[in-house]
């Protein structure tokens, strides 16, 4: 089997962060890959944060960098919650 597709939708951003970090620790898989399709995962905090208003575009862009960051760190398997920890700073910092 080449591949594998990891779907977030239904689950936070969080949850789909740390399901993704898991599948892509185990060793042995019958696959060579585990690719994702993250769209809620990945955009939903900057979303949130934009609310269609022009004036947040800058902390929706800052918020959909640190989700990219935190969506690569798990396709590596090297996410942890630890890192969740940035949320309010990110936001706060917009």
């Amino acid at each position: 089997m080449p591949g594998v597709v990891f779907l977030s939708g239904g689950q936070s951003d969080q949850r789909a962060s740390a399901h993704l970090d898991a599948m892509s620790r185990v060793d042995g898989l019958p696959w060579e890959m585990i690719s994702f399709s993250d769209g809620r995962a990945l955009l939903g905090f900057s979303l949130d944060t934009w609310s269609g208003e022009q004036s947040n575009l800058p902390a929706a862009q800052a918020a959909l960098h640190y989700r990219a960051r935190l969506t690569g760190a798990a396709r590596r398997g090297e996410y942890s919650e630890e890192m969740e920890q940035e949320r309010d700073q990110v936001a706060a910092a917009s």
